[in-house]
């Protein structure tokens, strides 16, 4: 797309920051929109073409002023971690919820003509089929397990976001990422968590690090990088109301993922079984056909990917693995 004005929400979080970095390198001028309870400053600060703007997601008021003659909102704003989704589901249900409605009423009201609204491939939780398109219905198991309040918000976001920018915004899209990972993602999440266990098994001078299950779950990870690509691609190339699945599906087992991380940090440890969380998922992989079609490929190979991220916990240490969010 031509240079204009684009506004991120959780434009400090992991994918948002990203996504701001390769806008503004671009040549767009982002404002970056966070309220810096999750996401980390220093990952936008400093960097030519993104306004910073301390605002909750939640305040329509503050996001329509902030909003003013922007062309697209990218909302990414959320509350994401599993330790969060069964620790703080009602945070993640507060601004996963309010925030989207909050955004698209600022986005009327300052007259934004394109949204684009990050959902999660956990709308399926345990999918009918797999590799999963788009078309898959969405399914919300138990509402009593609260690890469903981050699916649960995300399949509400979808609701919101096409039935409000039905006949007011010119573009709303919708993207599904699976399993996205890279440098500074956080602590909480599996592939930060098993370089953080390997780590301390192998300073421990243990033999084995435990995992949740028994490691014959599948995923398909995606490198961040591509993930952006992807939605900046579905941006441009994509249709109005229009879902899209951006990932990869280089689906790979937990018990294989941990022995790649093993090898990338030069360590020999076995795997143990441990307690599973209920609610997991056996195996998630996404059908990207849809992405494909207008000319999505993901690039950095699961093994290369895998590398960078290692090679950036190894040299930051284990900074804020005990954040409360």
């Amino acid at each position: 797309m031509e240079s204009v004005k684009v506004a991120v929400t959780g434009a400090a979080g992991f994918i948002g920051a990203y996504l701001s970095r390769r806008l503004a390198d671009d040549g767009h001028d982002v404002v970056a929109i966070d309220n810096f309870l999750r996401g980390e400053p220093a990952r936008i600060a400093g960097h030519a073409g993104i306004r910073g703007e301390r605002c909750d997601v939640r305040d329509t008021d503050a996001l329509a002023s902030a909003l003013d003659d922007v062309e697209t909102v990218f909302h990414l704003a959320a509350i994401n971690g599993t330790e969060n989704f069964y620790n703080r589901p009602e945070l993640v249900l507060d601004v996963g919820v309010r925030g989207v409605l909050a955004v698209m009423d600022a986005a009327r009201r300052a007259g934004v003509p394109d949204i684009v609204v990050a959902s999660s491939a956990e709308v399926y939780q345990t999918p009918a089929v797999v590799p999963t398109d788009e078309t898959t219905a969405m399914v919300i198991p138990d509402p009593l397990n609260p690890r469903y309040s981050y699916g649960g918000s995300k399949l509400i976001s979808e609701l919101i976001a096409f039935n409000y920018g039905k006949d007011v915004f010119r573009q709303v899209q919708v993207f599904r990422p699976h399993n996205v990972y890279g440098p500074d993602m956080g602590w909480k999440h599996v592939i930060p968590q098993l370089i953080g266990k390997a780590q301390a098994a192998a300073a421990a001078g243990e033999s084995a690090i435990e995992i949740q299950g028994d490691g014959s779950e599948t995923r398909a990870f995606c490198y961040v990088d591509d993930i952006v690509d992807g939605i900046i691609r579905m941006h441009a190339a994509g249709g109005h109301r229009e879902v899209y699945h951006i990932g990869s599906m280089e689906e790979v087992s937990i018990r294989d993922l941990v022995g790649r991380i093993v090898t990338g940090l030069g360590l020999a440890l076995d795997v143990r079984p441990g307690p599973a969380m209920e609610g997991g998922t056996p195996r998630r992989c996404p059908d990207i056909g849809k992405m494909g079609a207008i000319g999505y490929v993901p690039r950095i190979t699961l093994d290369e990917g895998l590398l960078r991220t290692i090679a950036w916990y190894v040299d930051h240490g284990p900074m804020e693995r005990n954040a409360l969010l």
